[in-house]
């Protein structure tokens, strides 16, 4: 069964590369809270999300927060590109979805064999590092409504629609804030005619709007994705040529 990518990544491999990688890529679902990644435990597989979304966390004697997100622009296992097998961030399924899952050694494997892959792969762990530093300049600096902004600006980018399945309560705990602080920024954007809001779900509305609630903090990250990897927020992409899809189609394993 052939597959053109959704995946930014893959999408965008050179089509060598990518040969590399498809006898050893299988289509999986995640589900809502599913752990991809373990503190401190070897990375077994890496997962190139399709759609959903992703969050690694950082947890020391306190309450998990978000350090980083991860959707269709990218991947998990960064440590593995890294030349490691464990991290002490866990990732986990934070918006159910689909992923090309791959065995940790094969990409080893592949990044052995393949020069461009693996420096190609290197500029998302550059882009992700930036996201994650700009993250905790976010959480240092600035108020609650600010950084929902930014973070419902994110999800935006990566989940391209209008519509983001997600609680109050997840979103508290994933800015590491109270749920009452989250629920009075929430409404405070809705007023603003920003987004709607019902139970489990915010639609944005007003994409520029929030871009200036969010105070300066959205921006920077995103245009170190366009720079390295060629990949730009939903609003950018919309007046981007569309790439042509590379020949090469992804043949999912176990199938004919």
């Amino acid at each position: 069964m052939g597959y053109r990518p959704g995946n930014h990544l893959l999408a965008n491999l050179h089509p060598e590369d990518l040969h590399l990688l498809a006898p050893h890529l299988l289509e999986v679902q995640l589900d809502a809270r599913q752990g991809l990644q373990r503190v401190n435990e070897p990375i077994r597989h890496i997962y190139f999300l399709e759609s959903g979304l992703a969050s690694a966390v950082a947890q020391a004697g306190g309450a998990p927060i978000e350090v980083g997100l991860v959707g269709r622009e990218g991947m998990t296992g960064l440590p593995v590109i890294l030349g490691d097998d464990c991290s002490p961030l866990e990732v986990f399924v934070q918006i159910s979805g689909f992923a090309w899952r791959i065995d940790a050694q094969a990409m080893n494997r592949a990044m052995a064999h393949s020069l461009t892959l693996r420096a190609y792969l290197l500029r998302f762990a550059q882009a992700f590092m930036t996201q994650t530093a700009l993250t905790a300049l976010a959480n240092g600096r600035s108020n609650v409504e600010p950084r929902l902004a930014r973070w419902l600006l994110m999800a935006q980018d990566r989940l391209e629609g209008e519509e983001i399945l997600i609680t109050h309560e997840f979103l508290a705990l994933i800015l590491g804030v109270r749920r009452a602080g989250i629920t009075v920024a929430l409404h405070d954007l809705e007023r603003a005619g920003l987004v709607h809001t019902q139970r489990g779900m915010i639609q944005v509305r007003d994409r520029a709007g929030l871009i200036r609630r969010a105070e300066g903090i959205y921006g920077a990250a995103e245009s170190e994705y366009k720079r390295l990897i060629g990949w730009a927020p939903i609003a950018e992409r919309a007046e981007m040529p569309v790439p042509v899809l590379r020949e090469v189609e992804i043949r999912v394993a176990g199938h004919d």
